[in-house]
């Protein structure tokens, strides 16, 4: 006799199994839980109807998105991925931070403002001056002039004596001057024969005043061709000297003044020694 072995009856939930659902269950990590598809239904229906835009709305939506988007075609990307950065984050790091100003910058502007200030004082002060006063420069000239002494020792040793009456007058009518350095030079042919200086002196306005210039040259030294020129021209009874001079004038009115430097010239037409007399004169004064 042979033994059945019946199988164990299944169970009723086995016979009836459920056909897997489309939507898949979400694990416990998600955030958020798939709805239903009834759901599902009713949620997109209340979005169409509550989302539907009018004009208006659809406009300024528009504008906005322009605008943003405006904004963030200037925004680098942010360092993390995963920071939302919003358009008013964007604006703020657009702003770049304000410096001060530094106390040097300050000091060397004020500086520069008060040199410029007194630079366009003084020129409004040399200004009114020039227009008001009308400066003029002293005149050099001279009315007599003595040839003593013209001899050589050798060929191209030279020695003279000649005394001369410089004449300096001020022609302003409202500034006073003043020679504060003072040289006179005597030349024959454009060679140095002899120097003096003269003592400063000073003159009033409209004032005339006379120095006498004592010219000594003692073995002075002459090209061959020049020394045999002055020797022709002491036996014509005319030898052609000149005189030049080199003040440093200062002009005062009140409490103002100023200098500068003059430079004089005379060309000399003398007779010959020992009594030689001066025959013409052109002096010229000039800054």
């Amino acid at each position: 006799m042979s033994h059945l072995r019946s199988s164990p009856p299944s169970s009723p939930s086995s016979e009836l199994q459920e056909p897997p659902s489309v939507y898949c269950t979400p694990s416990p990590q998600s955030k958020a839980t798939t709805p239903s598809p009834i759901a599902r239904f009713f949620l997109s229906k209340q979005q169409s109807y509550s989302l539907k835009p009018s004009p208006l709305t659809t406009k300024h939506v528009l504008s906005r998105q322009q605008s943003s988007n405006t904004t963030f075609q200037h925004v680098s990307t942010p360092e993390f991925p995963y920071e939302s950065v919003t358009a008013k984050t964007s604006a703020r790091l657009m702003l770049k931070k304000h410096r001060r100003t530094s106390p040097a910058i300050w000091c060397s502007a004020i500086i520069c403002l008060v040199f410029w200030v007194l630079f366009i004082l003084l020129g409004i002060t040399v200004l009114i001056i020039f227009l008001v006063v009308k400066p003029k420069i002293p005149i050099l000239d001279t009315s007599h002039a003595t040839l003593n002494v013209i001899y050589f020792d050798t060929p191209g040793n030279f020695n003279g004596d000649l005394t001369f009456v410089a004449n300096f007058s001020n022609p302003n009518k409202k500034l006073d001057v003043r020679f504060e350095h003072a040289v006179m030079q005597l030349y024959f042919e454009n060679d140095l024969i002899a120097t003096q200086a003269i003592q400063p002196f000073s003159q009033r306005r409209k004032e005339t005043g006379v120095v006498v210039i004592h010219f000594i040259s003692s073995l002075v030294s002459l090209p061959p061709s020049h020394a045999k020129d002055l020797q022709t021209q002491v036996l014509s009874n005319k030898v052609f000297y000149s005189v030049k001079g080199m003040f440093k004038v200062r002009a005062s009115l009140g409490a103002l003044h100023f200098s500068y430097w003059l430079h004089g010239q005379c060309e000399l037409q003398m007779s010959s020694p020992p009594s030689g007399s001066l025959m013409a004169r052109t002096c010229k004064t000039k800054r």
